[in-house]
């Protein structure tokens, strides 16, 4: 109870604390960063495909999350202390499950983009203009991506404008690949010439060889994430289960067992993120968005 009371001190004198110095922040400042951090969520949730949940939204879950995990250990386990630690691993549950999905879709995406690349070639060669063979992509293409080139077709027939439903694609896909072919094909809209076959065939043998890599990379890098993952896991399951024991119990509400699981928590933390940068494969970047 202590530790609940200390918790709920800390956070009136969080909020008193963002409400004095938030006064004295420039409003442009502040709305910026809302600003960054609403675009960034929601860029996640497309790119995981999330489809009808805002950045607020998955805040919300999030919360929830955390609420229902504190409440399930605090009746398992009768410890405000070891309630919080697993309240904050279900607050942080639900963005890593949007991440797991959102690289997985990102895996599956890079498999199939060759192939887009080898449906725009086969159309051109058949004579249809660059426009039309992209909305063709609608029925002819792989069906993970024919919504988003549904929303292209649609909104080209609409506004008759290449450049301005490529940057709809663009923003519709929300995938790093996915950028590199759409400039390539407003480079080749622009610029003209005879070459689109060839800078087709180019780009699809280049995503095919980069699709190729990394999947040998990323076998390789398995074990190493899914170790993190375990050596991070493994305490806090052996704490949930010792916790059922009054003994256990009353060691962690005391100060010193409060103080153990705050420096665990951290070292855990810390661990886990050094693990996983330490197997990292370089992460492509929108940087044409």
């Amino acid at each position: 109870m202590g530790l609940f009371l200390g918790l709920l001190v800390g956070l009136g004198g969080l909020l008193m604390w963002l409400g004095y110095t938030g006064t004295r922040m420039k409003p442009p400042e502040a709305v910026s960063l809302m600003t960054r951090w609403v675009r960034r969520r929601g860029q996640l949730l497309r790119q995981a495909e999330v489809r009808g949940v805002s950045a607020w939204q998955l805040l919300g879950v999030q919360v929830g999350a955390a609420l229902v995990a504190t409440f399930l250990v605090v009746v398992l386990t009768r410890s405000i202390s070891v309630a919080v630690c697993f309240g904050i691993f279900g607050f942080l549950a639900p963005t890593a499950a949007v991440r797991g999905m959102r690289n997985r879709r990102l895996r599956e995406l890079r498999d199939i983009w060759p192939e887009v690349v080898d449906n725009l070639a086969s159309g051109v060669r058949a004579g249809l203009s660059l426009p039309e063979a992209v909305a063709a992509l609608a029925t002819r293409g792989p069906e993970p991506l024919r919504p988003a080139f549904s929303t292209f077709a649609a909104d080209y027939r609409v506004t008759g404008r290449f450049a301005e439903s490529l940057d709809g694609l663009k923003d519709e896909l929300s995938d790093p690949i996915g950028d590199r072919v759409c400039e390539s094909l407003r480079l080749a809209r622009e610029v003209g010439g005879t070459d689109l076959g060839r800078l087709l065939r180019t780009l699809s043998a280049f995503l095919r060889e980069d699709s190729r890599t990394r999947a040998e990379l990323e076998t390789r890098q398995g074990w190493t994430v899914n170790a993190a993952r375990l050596a991070v896991a493994s305490p806090w399951v052996v704490l949930l289960l010792l916790s059922t024991q009054a003994t256990t119990l009353e060691a962690y509400d005391s100060t010193s067992g409060r103080f153990l699981l705050v420096v665990g928590a951290g070292l855990s933390f810390l661990a886990y993120r050094l693990m996983l940068r330490i197997g990292q494969l370089p992460q492509e970047r929108r940087v044409l968005s």
